[in-house]
């Protein structure tokens, strides 16, 4: 009997452990965008939910809760646990990212899959990056800076390339060797790159993305050039910090969720710096998805994106692995729950 079939069939629904090989096999960049604007289209829509999320401090590192609810075909809920330690990599080989998701079924509350949660977080947040500059970024945009150049970096050249003419990129990171490295692979897959020591190539870029780890502001608003779209992915917790508050002001500002980016994200930093207020952030990007709200307005405007990573997100994209998981045979099924 296939898994798919134990699954479907079992007198208690089986659990189906999915790991990161079969979470990465079962999706194409193309994917995890439509799952990404389908979560934040049922947002709009009232057809999903997602409460604040949860914090706990850990030791040179910190663990993120995030759950939300999904009701596009079978109600779903998800609950995603990550550990993030920005030190792993270089202290312990390990990655700065770890975690599960948890995906129940949303009428009889049955765990239907456990889920690595990296391969998720990396593709889903470059997904949403991807799904805002389609409303944010000019359609001609072929330069793009790429500010820390990890996993991250990697996985929104990947996205953004989906959508947009990208031709060059140049590439940063506090290790020069990163930067390199991704330089070179982008070469590889024929794309004008180079790996620069500072940031004055911003100035000549049409797409700016940063997704460090920093806790202080790098991208200064001088480094701007008028019709840039800034995706802002790093600051995912309070004490994070990318963007330079005066770019806020400069800026339309369009977030993934105001509550979780006034609690955690760049714009947490600029409102308390007084550089913009809260009733000036232009959308959410669920708004601009449904057509609530128009996206850039004007070749010259400087448009940035506040990503905090939600569980909307998440939420979207552990169900359409599963259903796809399902369909492919895939995964390992186990039975956790005693019969009734």
């Amino acid at each position: 009997m296939s898994p798919a079939v134990a699954v479907r069939r079992g007198a208690i629904l089986d659990t189906l452990l999915l790991t990161h090989e079969h979470v990465a096999g079962l999706m194409r960049p193309a994917d995890w965008l439509e799952a990404v604007e389908a979560g934040f289209r049922a947002l709009a829509d009232g057809l999903a939910a997602a409460p604040a999320p949860m914090a706990l401090e850990g030791e040179g590192g910190a663990f993120h809760a995030k759950g939300a609810t999904f009701r596009i075909g079978a109600p779903r809920a998800a609950l995603k646990l990550n550990g993030n330690f920005p030190g792993n990599p270089e202290r312990h080989g390990l990655p700065t990212i770890q975690g599960a998701i948890l995906l129940c079924d949303g009428e009889t509350g049955a765990l239907l899959a456990i889920m690595d949660s990296a391969e998720v977080t990396l593709r889903r947040t470059a997904a949403a990056t991807a799904l805002a500059a389609r409303h944010l970024a000019r359609p001609d945009s072929r330069t793009i800076m790429i500010c820390g150049c990890g996993a991250q970096g990697r996985a929104h050249l990947e996205a953004l390339r989906e959508i947009l003419p990208l031709e060059r990129l140049f590439a940063w990171d506090r290790l020069p060797d990163r930067a390199r490295a991704l330089a070179v692979e982008a070469r590889a897959a024929a794309l004008a790159a180079e790996a620069t020591d500072g940031l004055a190539a911003a100035r000549h870029c049409d797409l700016i993305v940063t997704c460090t780890t920093a806790a202080e502001p790098f991208l200064d608003a001088d480094l701007v050039p008028p019709g840039c779209f800034v995706a802002a992915v790093g600051a995912d917790s309070p004490h994070k910090s990318e963007i330079d508050p005066a770019l806020f002001a400069r800026a339309l500002v369009v977030v993934d969720s105001l509550d979780q980016c006034l609690a955690m994200g760049d714009l947490r930093h600029a409102v308390a710096a007084g550089a913009i207020e809260p009733s000036a952030v232009h959308a959410e990007l669920a708004e601009l998805v449904a057509g609530r709200q128009p996206g850039r307005t004007s070749d010259a405007e400087i448009t940035l994106y506040d990503s905090t990573g939600t569980a909307v997100q998440d939420v979207a994209c552990a169900s359409l692995i599963y259903d796809r998981a399902l369909e492919a045979g895939l995964g390992l099924p186990v039975r956790l729950g005693a019969a009734a």
